[in-house]
């Protein structure tokens, strides 16, 4: 059974079961400054299970895409990805444990043909500290569930996961009991950790087995359900929330208790198929085959680099088809981040060219089963992927050129003691920032600095993280503070820009502080709306701004009544309430005249690469300007815009002066 069909096939098993199937909801959450993306199913649903009513009733499922960028450093295992689907059922105050344990362990066994001998679970032990007991009553029911099943079910009480990995699993044991940290749910974490006044509860999991064969003991101990390794492998979480916080840190039982269940649709399809790697799943596997392809080298012998490209592009192009660009800000640049890591996994294959226009189609086919309602521009996904391809390529290549020019031009390696000679290798490092590989003290390696990595940011656009990445491949060394080294040095270039900017902006700002940054970026809304009110033609003659007004020069062949004044202000206030947001990137000169239609003044004088504003949506935006910037990230930070005087300036070319309020 393929992820598709199983994702299918839960819906229509707890629609039976007598659920609502909600819409999903998208991977950037509007409104919700706490989080980057929908990093779970519950999530969106938090309201609901802490207490407010919810319109499609108390039975509720779905299949929630979601993002854990914090993964992303393990991504290339069998198992982490940083984009993933989570299955969700939930009760609000309806049915507890009993139909939920007997309601899944039917879906796994009888909808998606697992074999009940490979299904282990896990229990809460209890809390005497803060007197919660153990989760009897579902361990009861799992050897309720395991008996008409046939299987044997015993009790373990492991306690915790180094108890566990000494004492591994004895003859018929299922069933285990573990403390907080393996089967406790809270907001905050731990018992310990649990906010005050919130639904908290014990937690069971489900695992499932894929033999013994497969756990590396001397490297993770024995095998257990919470063990690492990849013998056992979490596809099921059900959450009791029967439990809330007291002020004075105690905890009492709820009379209205919901359960919140989530289920990792690519570790199901995993178990279904009978393999511990989630990349020979039907949505990954055809991107893998298509690497193949392309690269001429087999997943086998290159696994890291083909899960890492897989698993990126598979997120990049689900936030793309939900309306994301990538920029240098929050969402936009994790998206960003997993587009150029997966371009250079890409070049350790030896693809050097664009490639994406080959790969996002496969992934386009594997989600088409998902709704309209979250994949709202799956049209145009491919377009804006191919544009960071193309824009990263160049980056990419002029970066690594200085990078490794700058390695080039480092001293020779300088040796003392009994090492002699040149043919003596320099240190390769084990890991940025830490020692050598090689201990022999006698080998003093020049070292690239943060400085250095500033440099190729400041001057090529090459980002510090992949500097780092690229040094590691390359063997080339850091200095063990290049971190700081790097802040260092990007603090001292915004202090020089501030004392520098004073009288350097006479055609545009004063300085940079956070008050010209409004008015610059309210200026840019000006010149729209006059475009939009008062005529497409009109384009910026000159402007001058300060911490305490704008003044915006214009072609117009006319004085403005003051009914044209009141509706240009109140079209810029308009947008300032809208809060749109502001983002920028650099392109292609012609690109960005051509194709992306930006406003600009001086294009015979404009830079081959040029950095470009747009404020509103990207595909209608309000403003497309080219710009050194800086600006304010959205428009709803920008206060009452008012003009105070509308005069001539010269022939032909009117001035407006306008204040914030």
């Amino acid at each position: 059974m393929d992820a598709n069909t199983i994702r299918q096939k839960f819906l229509d098993f707890q629609v039976k079961k007598g659920h609502k199937v909600i819409q999903p909801a998208p991977l950037v959450l509007e409104g919700d400054p706490t989080t980057l993306f929908t990093g779970s199913g519950m999530q969106p649903l938090l309201p609901f299970l802490l207490g407010k009513e919810h319109p499609d009733g108390k039975r509720l499922c779905d299949a929630q895409p979601s993002m854990r960028l914090q993964d992303i450093e393990d991504v290339g295992d069998s198992r982490h990805t940083t984009v993933f689907e989570m299955l969700g059922n939930w009760s609000l105050g309806d049915y507890f444990k009993k139909e939920q344990i007997e309601n899944f362990f039917e879906f796994l066994t009888s909808v998606v043909g697992l074999d009940p001998n490979k299904i282990y679970v896990t229990c809460f032990i209890g809390d005497e500290k803060y007197g919660i007991p153990k989760d009897t009553e579902a361990a009861e029911i799992w050897q309720e569930v395991f008996k008409k099943a046939g299987v044997e079910a015993k009790i373990a009480e492991i306690g915790s996961a180094e108890n566990g990995n000494k004492r591994g699993i004895k003859p018929g044991e299922r069933i285990f009991f573990y403390d907080d940290h393996e089967n406790w749910w809270s907001r905050g974490g731990g018992i310990d950790s649990t906010p005050l006044g919130d639904p908290c509860g014990p937690d069971s999991e489900v695992f499932y087995d894929f033999g013994e064969d497969k756990q590396d003991v001397e490297k993770y101990g024995l095998a257990h359900p919470a063990s690492d390794g990849a013998r056992f492998m979490e596809i099921g979480n059900q959450v009791f929330m029967q439990y809330r916080r007291l002020p004075d840190g105690t905890f009492e039982e709820l009379t209205k208790k919901n359960v919140d269940f989530g289920g990792g649709l690519e570790r199901i399809a995993a178990a279904a198929i009978g393999s511990f790697d989630v990349f020979k799943i039907s949505l990954m596997k055809p991107i893998i085959e298509k690497l193949e392809g392309i690269s001429g080298k087999s997943y086998d012998n290159n696994t890291d680099e083909m899960r890492v490209i897989a698993d990126h592009i598979r997120g990049a192009y689900l936030l793309a088809a939900q309306g994301l660009i990538p920029s240098n800000k929050t969402q936009g640049y994790a998206m960003r981040r997993l587009i150029r890591r997966a371009i250079l996994r890409a070049l350790d294959l030896g693809i050097s060219s664009n490639f994406l226009s080959e790969i996002v189609p496969v992934v386009a086919k594997n989600y088409q089963d998902l709704p309209d309602s979250i994949l709202t521009h799956r049209e145009t996904a491919l377009d804006v992927l191919l544009k960071e391809e193309n824009a990263f390529r160049k980056t990419l290549n002029r970066g690594l050129k200085e990078l490794k020019k700058m390695a080039r031009n480092l001293p020779e390696p300088v040796f003392s003691g009994h090492a002699q000679g040149r043919s003596a290798k320099p240190m390769v490092p084990k890991k940025q920032g830490s020692d050598s590989r090689d201990p022999s003290p006698e080998k003093l390696c020049p070292r690239l600095s943060g400085r250095d990595l500033f440099k190729l940011q400041d001057t090529y656009g090459f980002p510090l993280e992949l500097s780092v990445e690229e040094c590691y491949r390359e063997g080339i060394e850091l200095t063990p503070d290049y971190k700081k080294e790097f802040d260092a040095a990007l603090t001292e270039q915004r202090e020089r820009s501030q004392t520098a900017s004073k009288g350097m902006f006479k055609g545009g700002l004063e300085d940079h502080g956070e008050q010209t940054i409004k008015y610059h970026t309210a200026t840019h809304l000006l010149l729209a709306a006059l475009q939009k009110i008062i005529s497409p033609d009109i384009v910026q003659k000159g402007s001058n701004t300060t911490s305490e007004r704008t003044r915006f020069d214009f072609n117009c062949d006319h004085k403005l009544t003051p009914e044209e004044i009141t509706a240009v202000e109140d079209q810029v206030n308009k947008w300032i309430a809208d809060d749109l947001p502001v983002v920028f990137d650099e392109y292609e000169k012609e690109y960005a005249r051509n194709t992306l239609k930006a406003h600009g003044q001086f294009w015979n004088k404009y830079p081959d690469i040029l950095k470009v504003y747009t404020i509103g949506d990207f595909k209608n935006p309000i403003s497309r300007e080219v710009c050194g910037g800086p600006h304010v990230e959205h428009t709803g930070v920008i206060g009452h815009f008012k003009i105070k005087k509308e005069e001539s300036s010269a022939a032909g070319v009117r001035r407006i002066k306008a204040v914030l309020e």
